[in-house]
This record gives structure tokens, sequence and C-alpha cells, in this order.
């Protein structure tokens, strides 16, 4: 007894060492070989997710999809849940319907694609691209249809949820026949050349709650919607399984079924596979009041996932898509039930963003992944209260720092390059222990084209403490000039950052015009001071960021 008491003593000490966080002053000393090319800088970023499809088309939602749509060089693909629920089209937290597919009294399949028309319209509209999901089960397919609309809020059990869409169709050729006609339909309001650049995908999770049948079940689910889809349009383009971030048994099965199994339809051998998808989430504490993020847990599903597909030489060169790859596992549970999710509205999310995705280039470097996106599942929540705390890009049409990070992101075009840092964690340590350790991770990535240059850096640490400002001193080595024009971007408290403009306002639920105004201008990107002109030859460029802070730096 006494033994096992020293154990649980010495882990939870190890624990709360793990968690604490120096606020002594640091200085990371950064070297960027700007004519050392590591990879392409492919805008693995550019892809945005959520569970409510009907916000797509509304006020907000489009809005921000136009500021989604701007910021990136490349298509942006959205990935929406819903898409085939039945319902009327009202959206609440967590549900969507389209109210596709109904059947007359006899029994026959009536389709409407009003609904999912005016969502990817709204996509198509701006240049963005559907990764389209072909679920949920609508009512009329449903084996156990009742009850089928849930009435989930934060709070309740996410359970609660899983409804009759989450059931098996009862007829799978009539399942499969609705996603040819929904395909076939798509192709003659859209054109074949842009319904080919899509993506299509099976469903969400069937390892999870989110499908209430077996593993063999989810196959045939599979087999029998590819195979609608292929009747459409052979060259389209579908893949699964969107397991969840500790799926990876259940992707290993999912392909080997796709590369070597009997097909439920056809009765041949494998099934269509044109990209492989899975999820990888991090998983925050609420410690003695501070948050505490855990960016390993999310990589480690990165990892776990990766090696699965490493195993198939068949699958060389696959396209892969992270069909959700977050902080944490509910955009709509807000802070006030969720207590960990306070990381939502401030810098935080947007220094955990920058060197969570850093490290995922690492990551797919080092595992030689053919990685396209990886899908960032926040959106936006219409007529919520300001600033409630969700996974969102912005409240109430304004952007949240967050989305600036992606905005940089956008800035960064070429090549990535060489990089060293003093500070930055190694990749070996954060798939080890996090970011754990006194020392904050300030960490950088750097690309270059043929006319400029980005290096962006952020000031990280799992635990959410701030009131220090770190020291970083940047030499940019290989540019071939000795003079070049610096932009300098930031995200901090002063910075990119309406919700700590919302806060100073004394944190208004029904903020005046002249406010949202000021919200508005606030939440934009923001350069500290004037583009300077710089002598390389002359010393490092020096500067201090806060923790949990971001800049970037844009060369000319």
């Amino acid at each position: 007894m006494m033994k096992n008491q020293l154990v649980f003593f010495l882990l939870i000490l190890g624990f709360f060492e793990s968690v604490n966080v120096s606020q002594a002053q640091t200085r990371a000393d950064i070297k960027i070989n700007f004519d050392k090319n590591v990879a392409e800088m492919k805008p693995v970023w550019a892809w945005f997710g959520y569970d409510e499809p009907n916000f797509t088309y509304m006020k907000d939602g489009q809005k921000l999809l136009t500021d989604i749509s701007k910021l990136s060089p490349v298509p942006v693909y959205v990935r929406a849940h819903n898409l085939l629920t039945s319902g009327d089209g009202t959206p609440a937290l967590k549900w969507g319907s389209s109210n596709a597919y109904t059947e007359d009294k006899n029994g026959n399949p009536v389709y409407n694609w009003t609904i999912t028309d005016r969502i990817f319209d709204t996509y198509v509209k701006r240049g963005m691209k559907p990764l389209a999901q072909i679920g949920f089960m609508p009512e009329a397919l449903s084996t156990k249809p009742i009850p089928y609309q849930h009435q989930w809020k934060p709070g309740m059990r996410y359970e609660e949820i899983m409804t009759g869409w989450s059931y098996p169709p009862k007829d799978y050729q009539k399942w499969g026949n609705l996603v040819y006609e929904w395909v076939k339909h798509c192709v003659q309001r859209y054109g074949q050349k842009e319904v080919e650049s899509w993506y299509w995908e099976v469903w969400n999770e069937p390892d999870g709650v989110y499908w209430k049948s077996t593993q063999d079940d989810f196959f045939k689910l599979y087999d029998y919607a590819a195979d609608g889809l292929k009747r459409a349009l052979p060259t389209a383009k579908i893949g699964g399984a969107n397991v969840t971030g500790g799926g990876s048994k259940y992707l290993d099965a999912f392909i080997s079924h796709c590369l070597t199994g009997t097909n439920y339809v056809t009765g041949k051998t494998g099934s269509p596979l044109d990209a492989v998808l899975f999820h990888a989430k991090g998983s925050p504490k609420f410690v003695d009041g501070t948050v505490v993020m855990n960016i390993r847990a999310e990589l480690q599903n990165v990892a776990a996932n990766y090696k699965v597909i490493s195993k198939y030489p068949q699958l060389k060169n696959i396209p892969v898509i992270i069909g959700e790859f977050d902080p944490e596992g509910c955009a709509a549970c807000g802070m006030s039930t969720n207590p960990e999710n306070a990381y939502r509205n401030g810098t935080m999310y947007s220094s955990y963003t920058a060197a969570s995705f850093a490290r995922l280039y690492e990551l797919t470097d080092q595992y030689k992944i053919n990685l396209l996106g990886a899908v960032s599942w926040s959106f936006e929540f219409e007529n919520q209260p300001w600033f409630a705390g969700f996974r969102d890009l912005a409240t109430n049409g304004i952007n949240k720092p967050v989305l600036n990070v992606f905005k940089m992101f956008g800035m960064m075009k070429g090549n990535r390059v060489e990089v060293q840092s003093n500070q930055m964690y190694p990749l070996k340590t954060v798939l080890d222990s996090s970011i754990r350790k006194s020392a904050p991770d300030v960490g950088v990535l750097a690309s270059r084209d043929q006319k400029s240059a980005t290096v962006l850096i952020w000031n990280y640490h799992d635990v959410d403490k701030k009131g220090v400002k770190d020291t970083v001193s940047i030499s940019l080595n290989g540019l071939g000039k000795k003079t070049v024009e610096i932009t300098h971007y930031r995200i901090d408290d002063e910075h990119s950052n309406a919700y700590e403009t919302w806060k100073n306002m004394g944190s208004p639920q029904q903020p005046t015009a002249a406010q949202i105004a000021m919200l508005e201008k606030s939440s934009q990107l923001k350069t500290i001071g004037k583009a300077i002109k710089y002598d390389t030859s002359a010393g490092p460029f020096v500067f201090e960021l806060p923790r949990q802070g971001v800049s970037l730096l844009s060369v000319r």
C-alpha cells in the first residue's frame, strides 16, 4: 500500500511539474537558410468544416466563407455534416438538414436537391470546393428512424445527438441510388470538370458513436455509396473512413477491405479508394483555473494513422486528408460547460494552431505522406452570444484572432526552407511529452518563392499563462539580396485581436453599430509599424514576442 501511494504521489508531482511554465524571459536564436529547400509549402491548412450545413448560406456564414476564400492562394475545401439528414433546413447546434430524400406513400424515392444546391452553390460561387460528406441517413431509409431529430444542448451527454440518422439503411440499394442521383444532379448543375475536382467521403467516425451498427455494415454502406457515385461519374474521387483520432485499427480494417476484401455490391475484390481520411484531436484540461493543452495527443493520432497508411505499398502517394484536425473534439461545447475550452477566444488558439500545423508538416515529411489537407473543424455559430467560447473562426460576423493565423499561412508560398531555433521543441519531444517543460516553444516555419519570403514565429506553451515577452533574434541567410523590405504582422493582445477589444468595451452582448465597426477593424490582421528596409549583413533581426503570440515576417 505504501509503495502504491508513493507511485501515485510521484505521478501527481510529475504532472504538476509538467505543467509549470517559467515566467523568466528567454531568448530564441533563429536561423533561416532560404537557399536550402525542404519541401513544397503545400496549403494543407486551407480546409475547413462544421456540423451545421444550413449555416453555410446564412448571413454570418456567407461572410465568413467569403473571408476564408480570399485568404487562400488555392481553392478552399469545405466539409459539412448532415448533408442528407431529413428536416426542413432549420439549424440547431450539431444539427442540420436538407430533406434530400423522402418516399411517397408507395415507398418510391422522392429527391429534393434545393437545400444541398444552396449549400454547394455558396461554395462554388466563391471558388471553394466541397469535401462532400455522404451522410447522414434520411429518416425514410433509417432502420430505426424514431426518434430522429435530437434536442442536444451544451452540457448534455454527447451521445444524446445519436438518433435515427445514425443507423444503417433498411435498403442498401436505395442508399446507393440516392448517391447516384445526387452525384448525377451535381454533374448536371456544376459540370463534369468541376465535380471531378471535388472529393467525396462516406459518413463520419464510423468507429465511434456516429454509426449505430457493425464494422461490416459500414463497409457495405461505403461500397454501395461508392458504386452509386462511380455509376454517376466514374472519374469522381471517393475515400474514407474518417475514423476518430484513436481509430487507426478501424482504418486499417477499412483499407484492407478496399484493397483485398469482397465488395458488397459487385462480389468482386476491392472497393474504390481514391483518398484516405482520418481524424486527429488534442485533449485540453482545466488545472487549477488554467487551461492546459495537449498538442501531443493530436500529433500522436496523426502518427498512428500515418503508420497504418505507410504499411500498404499499394497506397504509396495516395492522397491523404485529415478530416478533422483540432485541439479537442466538440466545437459546439462552449466554455461555460467546458472550462478547458477557454483557449478558443484569445491568442492561445492562434499560437496552438501555428505550432501544430508546423509539426504536421514535419511529421508528414517524416512518413513521406501525400497530405492534401487537414480540416480545421471550426466555422461559426449563427445567433449565439458574443464570444461564447465555441470552437469557431468568427462570432456574430466578427473574425476571431485564430483566423489571422490562416491569413498568415495564406501568405506563405513556394517551398518550405531550412530553419533552426534553440527554443523550438524537437518533434520527438512533442510526441513524447507535448510542450510541458518550463520554457516556451518559440518555433519557426519559413518559406520562399521567386519574389518573396515569409517567416512564421510563434511563442507557444501548453499552459495558458502570459505576462512575459521573449526575445526573438532571426538571422536571414541565403536571400541573395543584402537589403530587403520587411513587413511585420502580429497576433497578440494588442494586435489582430477583436476579443481583447470586446473585453475592453465591457464585453457587451448588444454592441452598438459603432462598437461593431471597431470590432471589425480590430479583427483584421495588423502590422507592427510600417514596412522597413533591412540590411541582412548587419546582423539578426530582433524583436520581442509575447507568450501565446504569433508573428509573420513578410520579406521582399
